[in-house]
C-alpha cells in the first residue's frame, strides 16, 4: 500500500492495491478522520487533501465541527442490523422500504447531521421540506414516474418518521445516542372515526347475484372455471372472515379445511389459518359449507395443448389431441389455486360497487370486513368475533364497528325515569246529620 505525508506529517495519503483513488486521513480534535480524494493522480490528491484538512481545522476553530456519529453512518449500521435481526419476521418488501426511504429522503436531509442535533425542531424542518418539495424531481430517486403536484400523503410521512425513529433507536442501543427525541407530528388534530369499505347486506346480495350470473354465463367459455371460482371465493371469504393473504395458494390448502358439526348439529367449516398472525383457527358460518363442497367437486382446468400449439396444429392440418383425464383437488392442493383479483375488480366496476359512499375502493379485504359487520349486526359477541378473526376488539371497534347502526341497543339506551304518580285529593268530610 502506497503512503505519502503532507503538511509536515499532519495529513497522510494512502492508496490500497485494489483501489485507483487516493485516501486521506488526519487527526482533528483527537479523532481520526478519513475521506476519499476521488483522485487517481497523486498531485491532485495532495491538493484535495490539503483543502480538506484546512476546512476541518476551520470548522474546529469555529466550533461547528461534528465530532459525533452522523446520521448517515447510523443509518448504514441500522440497515445492516435490521435485515439480519428481523429475517423471517418482517417481509423483504417492508425491509426494502426502509432502505428506499433512507436513500431517497432521510439521508439527503439528515446525512451529515450529528445524532444529537436531530430533535423535534429538525424533524419539523424535514416535514416542511417534504411538503414544499411537491412537483419537484428527486435526484436520489430511481423511479421514472413524473413527480406529483400534491404533497405526500399522511401515511407516507408516517412511514418516513417510523424509519427515522428506528434509526435513532438503534443508535441508542449502540450507545452513540443518549436518548430518543420526540418525533411526534406537530399541530396534529384528533383523527376522524373512519371505517373500512364493506358491503352492506343489500350490496352483498347484489354482489353474489352478479358473480352467480357471471358464473352461469361468462363472456367466453375459457373463463367458465375462473368465473365459478370467483363466485365460491366471494361466498367463502364472506362467511369465514379470513384475510385475502391467508387464502393465497401457499397458505390455504384443502388439508387445512374440514367440515364438522357444531353443538346444534349444523355443518360448518373448521379452518387452520396461516398468515399475518402465524397459525390460528377459524370457524365459518353454515353458508360456507356449500361453496366449499363445490370447490372440492370442481375438476382442475387442464388443457391438452396450449394456444400456440393449437394454432400450429391447425396450420399443419393435424388432429386434435384427446382431452386430458379430469383430476379433482387433492388434500395438498390449494383451495384457490389462481388469483381472482383482476376478475373481481372488473366485476365490481361493472356493477358500480368498486367504491363506497366515501369514495374508498373496495377490495378483497372488504369481504372480511363484511363478515365482521354482519356477525355484529346479528348480535354476535364482539370478543368472539375478534377471536375468530384473529384480531383485537380495539381494531374492530375502531375500523369496522363504528358505523353499524344495529350495534347500539336502542331499548337499553332510551331508558326514561318513570314519572311519579299523582296523589289523589283527600275527600271532604261528610256533614254530620242533625239528630233533632
Amino acid at each position: 500500500m502506497e503512503n505519502h505525508d503532507i503538511l509536515g506529517g499532519k495529513v497522510h495519503l494512502f492508496r490500497r492495491p485494489d483501489s485507483q483513488f487516493w485516501w486521506a486521513y488526519a487527526s482533528v480534535q483527537g479523532k481520526q478522520r478519513k475521506t476519499s480524494t476521488k483522485e487517481d493522480s497523486l498531485f491532485h490528491a495532495k491538493v484535495v487533501a490539503e483543502d480538506w484538512y484546512l476546512l476541518l481545522r476551520g470548522k474546529s476553530r469555529a466550533g461547528i465541527l461534528n465530532s459525533e456519529e452522523t446520521f448517515a453512518r447510523a443509518a448504514k449500521a441500522f440497515v445492516t442490523s435490521y435485515g439480519i435481526l428481523t429475517e423471517g419476521q418482517r417481509s423483504e418488501k417492508w425491509t426494502e422500504g426502509h432502505e428506499i426511504r433512507l436513500r431517497v429522503h432521510l439521508i439527503p436531509f439528515f446525512g451529515e447531521m450529528g445524532l444529537s442535533k436531530i430533535g423535534s425542531g429538525t424533524a419539523q424542518d424535514y416535514l416542511v421540506n417534504r411538503m414544499q418539495s411537491k412537483g419537484q424531481v428527486n435526484p436520489n430517486s430511481k423511479s421514472n414516474r413524473p413527480p406529483k403536484d400534491s404533497p405526500p400523503s399522511r401515511s407516507t410521512i408516517h412511514n418516513e418518521l417510523v424509519t427515522l425513529r428506528l434509526v435513532l433507536k438503534d443508535a441508542v442501543r449502540r450507545g452513540t445516542l443518549s436518548h430518543l427525541p420526540d418525533l411526534s407530528m406537530p399541530y396534529r388534530k384528533q383523527g376522524k372515526v373512519e371505517h373500512r369499505p364493506w358491503f352492506s347486506p343489500e350490496q352483498y346480495k347484489q354482489l353474489y347475484t352478479a358473480t352467480r350470473a357471471y358464473a352461469a354465463e361468462p363472456h367466453h367459455d375459457t373463463y367458465k372455471w375462473n368465473a365459478e371460482q370467483l363466485h365460491d371465493y366471494v361466498l367463502f371469504m364472506t362467511n369465514t372472515g379470513i384475510r385475502p393473504d391467508e387464502a393465497q395458494p401457499d397458505n390455504l390448502l384443502h388439508q387445512d379445511v374440514s367440515i364438522v358439526e357444531d353443538a346444534n348439529g349444523t355443518e360448518i367449516l373448521k379452518i387452520k389459518v396461516r398468515g399475518k398472525r402465524g397459525v390460528g383457527y377459524c370457524t365459518s358460518t353454515p353458508s360456507a359449507v356449500r361453496p366449499y363442497r363445490r370447490l372440492l367437486e370442481r375438476a382442475k382446468p387442464l388443457k391438452a395443448e396450449t394456444r400456440r400449439e393449437g394454432q400450429r396444429r391447425r396450420k399443419m392440418g393435424g388432429e386434435a389431441p384427446p382431452a386430458p383425464e379430469l383430476t379433482y383437488p387433492q388434500p395438498n392442493d390449494p383451495v384457490f389455486p389462481g388469483s381472482n383479483v383482476k376478475i373481481f375488480n372488473n366485476l365490481l366496476k361493472r356493477k358500480e360497487l368498486k367504491t363506497d359512499r366515501d369514495g374508498k375502493n373496495r377490495t378483497a379485504y372488504s369481504l372480511r370486513h363484511t363478515y365482521i359487520c354482519m356477525r355484529l349486526s346479528e348480535g354476535a359477541n364482539i370478543y368472539d368475533v375478534a377471536r375468530n378473526c384473529r384480531t383485537s376488539v380495539e381494531m374492530i371497534q375502531k375500523f369496522c364497528a363504528a358505523h353499524i347502526r344495529d350495534l347500539v341497543d336502542a331499548t337499553a339506551l332510551n331508558v326514561m325515569r318513570p314519572k311519579p304518580k299523582k296523589r289523589k285529593k283527600a275527600a271532604a268530610p261528610a256533614a254530620e246529620l242533625d239528630d233533632t
